[in-house]
């Protein structure tokens, strides 16, 4: 096996990306967007309890732990512990434990699945295939989200329309066939400025992963920085074609299912 070598950049960039000069974001646009978002939540915790948030503790992910743990909406938050995340993510369990006095609930593979995969495959298999790479997604990402998932009656995710052509037709409420569930995107229609914008005003926590390039932030063999002008999430899976990185955590079947969206009654427009 040959392990692909990035030939992005792997030092900070010149601007992180926190503090980078962005386009002005309209005060009274990104208001209606808040509001609609806050609305959101709101009306998860109240009509889809128990819900849970799957967070990345990248920097979407960050915007909806403070409006969820700021309002103190009854949602639990979890995230997937897989055993090969950089230092910076873990470290964020720390922080928002130090910022909001909450614990994120790590959920953590199955030993044995891991274990068995690195015996007979390789430790860093997934670079060999996508049936490999996938395979290890299965067990350090996938089956963690089921269990995570087991008796709620919808999830949340930091998923952002922008973010990648695998994700351009996402809605904020969809029907997961796969856990036959609610989901929920509540920053679909947010845009990197929007995100940026809000941690800075609120002063939110984020992955330092952010100012050297990363804005977009996986397990560490799986994640490289990205150069300027690259899409947001080129870093992810860099050897393999855009078309199919994505985790699993959003596929049935092996596709990346966008089905059913669901109508939004009494929500202010965006």
């Amino acid at each position: 096996m040959t392990t692909p070598v990035s030939t992005a950049v792997t030092t900070p960039v010149s601007t992180p990306l926190s503090t980078a000069v962005m386009p002005t974001v309209s005060t009274r646009d990104f208001e209606t967007l808040l509001a609609s978002t806050q609305a959101t939540l709101a009306r998860i915790a109240t009509e889809f309890a128990p819900a849970v948030f799957a967070s990345s503790l990248a920097a979407e992910d960050m915007v909806l732990t403070e409006l969820i743990l700021r309002a103190k909406l009854p949602i639990a938050i979890f995230t997937l512990e897989t055993g090969r995340l950089h230092a910076e993510t873990l470290d964020m369990l720390t922080r928002i434990r130090a910022t909001y006095g909450t614990e994120v609930t790590p959920y953590r593979p199955d030993a044995a699945a891991v274990d068995a995969y690195v015996r007979d495959h390789g430790l860093n298999a997934f670079y060999d295939s996508v049936e490999m790479r996938k395979e290890c997604c299965r067990i350090r990402k996938v089956d963690p989200l089921n269990r995570a998932l087991a008796g709620k009656k919808a999830w949340l995710t930091g998923q952002r329309r922008a973010q990648s052509s695998t994700r351009s037709a996402l809605s904020i409420q969809e029907d997961d066939v796969a856990h036959r569930m609610a989901k929920f995107n509540p920053l679909a229609d947010w845009s990197e400025d929007d995100v940026w914008h809000f941690i800075r005003t609120r002063d939110v926590p984020y992955n330092r992963l952010h100012d050297q390039g990363f804005p977009s932030i996986g397990c560490e063999p799986c994640t490289r920085a990205v150069q300027p002008g690259e899409d947001v999430r080129a870093g992810r899976w860099w050897w393999e074609n855009p078309e199919s990185k994505e985790c699993g955590l959003h596929v049935v079947d092996g596709k990346l299912v966008r089905v059913n969206p669901e109508p939004q009654p009494d929500m202010p427009s965006t």
